[in-house]
């Protein structure tokens, strides 16, 4: 990940988290977020299948806050974030689960900065995608 031309994070393997905070979320949320993200069963392992977390399997987390998830595109052409949290609530939010994942990984998560233009790049092994809704618990 880089900012204006500089690597700023890098992870080698591991996951890749676009956290999206909107109004609505609370400090049980990242609790249950974070478990959820570090314990996922995503990498493989011996045998070829799917049973190491990211714990196990020693990768890092890159954890980017993207507000831009919560886009509504229902009117018109230009999208509106107003489900978005502002930074005055997102901002500790996003701190709060940056230490709740390195708390569970039981190691440093690599960050980019809040609110700053960055150049995200990832090479999706796999591919696994998943979108992870903290209303609904899955």
């Amino acid at each position: 990940m880089s900012i204006e031309n500089e690597v700023a994070a890098r992870i080698d393997h591991g996951l890749l988290v676009l956290l999206g905070i909107e109004e609505a979320d609370a400090a049980e949320d990242i609790e249950w977020l974070a478990g959820k993200i570090v314990n996922l069963r995503l990498f493989v392992d011996e045998t070829g299948a799917m049973n190491r977390s990211v714990r196990e399997h020693g990768g890092g987390i890159l954890l980017i806050s993207q507000f831009t998830l919560f886009a509504s595109t229902k009117k018109g052409a230009k999208p509106s974030w107003h489900r978005a949290a502002k930074p005055a609530v997102a901002m500790p939010l996003y701190e709060a689960m940056l230490a709740k994942l390195a708390e569970v990984l039981g190691r440093p998560v690599a960050t980019g900065r809040f609110g700053a233009m960055m150049q995200v790049s990832l090479v999706n092994d796999g591919p696994v995608t998943l979108l992870l809704d903290t209303k609904a618990r899955e």
